[in-house]
């Protein structure tokens, strides 16, 4: 089995141990392959990239 870094939540439910449950984290976007938390560092073409996206609905 694979250690996990202490510092993740552990929570034991059903006799399974999830980890990191409950963990808030910020909304990453995938621009031509780059990682971003915000868009404010971006430059005028990859702004207008994501403007210009394609959205998908999910349901």
């Amino acid at each position: 089995m694979t250690e996990v870094s202490p510092k993740f939540p552990r929570m034991e439910r059903d006799g399974k141990i999830y980890i990191g449950e409950g963990v808030k984290f910020e909304r990453i976007r995938r621009i031509t392959g780059y990682l971003a938390g915000t868009v404010g560092r971006f430059n005028n073409a990859k702004k207008a990239e994501l403007r210009d996206r394609v959205k998908h609905e999910q349901g």
